[in-house]
């Protein structure tokens, strides 16, 4: 049998896997812009964990958080694609992206607890681990998406598997509903991974 068409189908592969990369690419956040954004996160993250607005906490929690920022920018917003202002960025992910995902889980955590509660009171289980497929590239984006699931009790992320442009995750299922892998994850990923498309590459 000829090798010839799979060496074809391996070719166009790495370049669907390469343009993909560098139409995502073109559309990384500036420089400036995710330090900026860094700088928010961690002076925000500072205010909560001190619980002291003080000016002079304010002051050295500013100074500290923007020397880190210069410094770590990439490993929080390299991840980021959304155009527009920096001002728009910045509200949009406060006032629209955080509420919308915290509401997102705390619906999916109390609706999973009753779910195991009742598997577990009439021991109606049927473990296994399914394979599911996610539209994000990013690590950050998988990461959340991954850490999310296995947050929401009755699902844990085993193993994520990224290979030729697809990325699929191994999830422990409390109930095996479905051996559908489309359905099996429309069920275990819920709005999550919608929510994080909007962010994330």
């Amino acid at each position: 049998m000829s090798r010839v068409p799979f060496y074809l189908r391996e070719r166009l592969d790495e370049i669907k896997q390469r343009v993909l990369f560098e139409t995502y690419e073109a559309q990384k956040l500036p420089k400036w812009e995710q330090i900026v954004l860094t700088w928010i996160a961690l002076f925000s993250f500072w205010v909560i964990i001190s619980a002291n607005i003080r000016s002079e906490n304010l002051f050295i929690g500013g100074i500290a958080t923007f020397i880190i920022s210069l410094f770590m920018y990439e490993m929080l917003t390299s991840d980021i694609r959304k155009s527009g202002h920096i001002v728009e960025k910045i509200l949009y992910i406060a006032f629209f992206v955080i509420p919308q995902y915290l509401f997102i889980m705390v619906f999916r955590l109390i609706e999973s607890n009753f779910k195991v509660a009742r598997h577990a009171i009439l021991m109606d289980i049927n473990p296994g681990i399914v394979k599911i497929k996610t539209d994000l590239h990013s690590n950050t984006g998988i990461t959340i998406l991954a850490n999310s699931i296995t947050l929401t009790p009755g699902t844990l992320t085993v193993d994520v598997n990224k290979k030729l442009g697809e990325t699929y995750l191994y999830v422990h299922w409390i109930k095996v509903e479905t051996l559908n892998r489309e359905k099996a994850g429309e069920k275990i990923k819920g709005d999550i991974e919608g929510w994080l498309k909007k962010i994330f590459w």
